[in-house]
């Protein structure tokens, strides 16, 4: 049972379910076929980015804009030309982690963590291909993801 105040954060574990999801998906990310000319080699601190990045989104500690910065996820992504097949392929390898990593299996929060991935890869995708500023997508903070 979903306690209604819980937020997406707490319900996965937060930091240390959230850390185990990421440093799942990040292995995989790096392995992957599709995904490796994205993830070129090993970054120490990514999944902790990672991790500060979903945390925050799911109404946890404020991390990732204290520390980085939303400008740093769009630099991060600037000029990678993300292609369909890789958008479609983080997506499916982020929720293939979700199942490895133990976090609670409700359909409910599996369906707002892939809407939070859906939406998140989108973004991505078209901030690599921008070739000004004006293209980019115009969120610039890390969103509020919720039920």
């Amino acid at each position: 049972m979903i306690e209604p105040d819980k937020t997406l954060y707490e319900h996965a574990g937060g930091d240390q379910g959230l850390h185990r999801l990421e440093e799942i998906f990040y292995a995989k990310a790096l392995a992957d076929p599709v995904l490796k000319h994205l993830f070129t080699e090993p970054v120490p601190a990514h999944v902790d980015h990672l991790t500060w990045f979903t945390a925050e989104s799911f109404g946890g500690p404020n991390r990732f804009s204290r520390e980085l910065g939303f400008q740093y996820l769009i630099d991060v992504h600037r000029h990678l030309k993300i292609t369909a097949e890789q958008r479609d392929r983080f997506v499916s390898a982020y929720m293939e982690s979700f199942d490895e990593a133990g976090l609670p299996t409700d359909e409910r929060f599996r369906k707002a963590v892939q809407e939070h991935v859906e939406f998140g890869s989108q973004v991505a995708q078209q901030n690599s291909h921008a070739q000004t500023d004006d293209e980019l997508h115009p969120i610039r903070e890390v969103p509020a993801w919720a039920w």
